[in-house]
């Protein structure tokens, strides 16, 4: 059974209990070495006044003899607190000794062999009784005889001892010190990650249009800060898109169930009339099954409109040939000029920078897709411009080849509307621009054109247009060409719609 993990404490807490543990860890590691640094030098400072002595030669004699002074009869015999110890040449201890017996000698054993001494090597030997030490050193005599001088390590222990005493009381002044300073440092440190604690707290309740406050790049939490910035940005960009797609799905359901709800009425009132028992008349049912028929067909329009754009946006599927676009506008200029004399139709060439006012010749554009859907595009933009100005308006239709540019067509720029994303900039491309002199439309029409079941027309009037899918479908087919369509306005000003396809050179595949 797997034990239930302590959870871990808060940031703050665990930086300040790190940083204080790895600086006593620090602290005690320099006052251990400083403190056996010390130790060491003040024992060797006894070893080498060991060294330094060696007792005279009579002192041996008189030791045999037994007539060395008695302890504190001659104080200046030995220097400071030495004791000689003085040993036969069978290697016996002698009862005499030289220097003070003011504390509790060294302890030593009554024969040489038992000393554990080697000559030059000082030792230390434990006091006789207490807790004192001693150094002792082992020296040769005359005659065979062994001295050992003596030092007491009473000063040397001692100061180990204060020092012990100072580490552990600086060492608890240290920790105290560095939880209350690490305490505010750390609180300090992360007072950015606070800050952003509390505004991601009011971004959760609702307020997306907040941002991370430190975002300085030259530190972690506000490199942190950037990112956290740019995901948020992205999300809120998502929601969003979402919340529009949203509300474009149910302005879309809501405009298709109304397009197709009239028809639908006119159908069934239509119906009911022709089914009444009465007697009528032969031209009154006509008329009857004249309307249910159109309202069939608009109905039977609208859902072919529907069945294609769900097809588009699903899976696409596109011819891919090489077309020639001024053949497909001189096709379409025709059967325009035979189907409708109400508009002067024209084919010119391209405007351009190089040559603003067209007087350049016409001149082959070529383009990689399928010709009958962009045939479908260039006869609805023919169509819209038919039906939504008034007759005797002029249509100018322009083909040619150029670079993608703000100038030419391609990217973004105020005053220009599209549906599609931006194709890199100086990009050849074949442009096909259907320009009309009609009133053109204002700047909240233009934005919503390419809408699906959009109309200009408030009443939702079939008299001045469709169902608002014509504009969509062909946007459509020109982003799956790789290209997009634009619309170019102003009120009085007319309207230019301009379809930007990448040049069959180096056009990229049709999604």
């Amino acid at each position: 059974m797997r034990l239930p993990t302590r959870p871990p404490g808060s940031l703050r807490r665990r930086l300040v209990l790190g940083v204080t543990v790895l600086a006593t860890a620090a602290v005690l590691a320099s006052q251990a070495i400083g403190y056996v640094v010390l130790r060491s030098w003040l024992l060797d400072r006894v070893d080498e006044e060991l060294v330094e002595f060696h007792p005279p030669a009579p002192a041996f004699y008189d030791s045999l003899d037994g007539t060395l002074p008695a302890p504190g009869e001659h104080p200046d015999v030995l220097p400071s607190d030495f004791r000689v110890y003085f040993y036969d040449a069978s290697g016996h201890r002698l009862n005499d000794s030289l220097g003070s017996e003011t504390k509790p000698g060294p302890q030593l054993a009554d024969d040489v062999q038992n000393l554990g001494l080697r000559d030059g090597h000082p030792e230390t030997v434990p006091a006789t009784s207490g807790d004192g030490r001693w150094r002792a050193l082992l020296n040769p005599g005359p005659d065979g005889m062994k001295a050992v001088v003596t030092l007491p390590l009473d000063t040397v222990d001692g100061a180990a001892s204060k020092i012990l005493w100072l580490n552990a009381v600086l060492l608890a002044v240290t920790i105290v010190a560095l939880l209350a300073l690490g305490r505010w440092v750390v609180r300090l440190g992360l007072m950015p990650l606070t800050r952003m604690e509390s505004t991601a707290q009011d971004i959760t309740e609702g307020r997306l249009n907040l941002r991370l406050p430190d975002t300085d790049p030259r530190t972690e939490i506000g490199r942190l800060g950037r990112v956290l910035n740019s995901m948020l940005d992205r999300l809120q960009k998502a929601l969003l898109a979402r919340e529009a797609s949203e509300a474009r799905m149910r302005r879309f359901v809501a405009d298709a169930g109304h397009e197709l709800r009239t028809p639908l009425t006119a159908i069934q009132g239509f119906a009911q009339l022709a089914l009444r028992p009465e007697h009528r008349p032969a031209q009154e049912l006509q008329e009857a099954n004249r309307f249910i028929a159109q309202n069939a067909e608009r109905m039977s329009l609208l859902v072919d409109d529907l069945q294609l754009l769900a097809t588009l946006d699903r899976e696409p599927s596109y011819l891919r040939e090489r077309v020639d676009l001024l053949s497909l506008a001189a096709d379409a200029v025709t059967a325009s000029a035979v189907h409708s004399a109400s508009h002067p139709v024209d084919l010119g060439p391209l405007h351009t920078a190089a040559d603003p006012t067209g007087t350049e010749e016409l001149d082959v554009a070529e383009t990689l897709g399928d010709p009958h859907r962009l045939r479908q595009i260039l006869e609805n933009l023919l169509s819209n411009a038919r039906v939504h100005t008034p007759p005797g308006t002029r249509v100018h239709v322009r083909v040619g080849t150029t670079e993608a540019g703000p100038g030419t067509g391609g990217t973004d720029r105020p005053g220009r509307t599209t549906a599609s994303p931006p194709l890199p900039e100086h990009l050849p491309i074949s442009v096909i621009e259907v320009a009309d002199e009609g009133p053109g439309l204002e700047p909240v029409d233009a934005e919503l054109v390419f809408e699906r079941f959009y109309r200009a027309d408030r009443a939702r009037s079939r008299i001045h247009g469709g169902s608002g899918l014509g504009l969509a479908i062909a946007a459509t087919i020109a982003e799956g060409h790789g290209g997009r369509l634009e619309l170019e306005t102003a009120p009085g000003r007319g309207c230019t719609f301009r379809l930007v396809l990448p040049a069959a050179d180096r056009g990229p595949e049709p999604r």
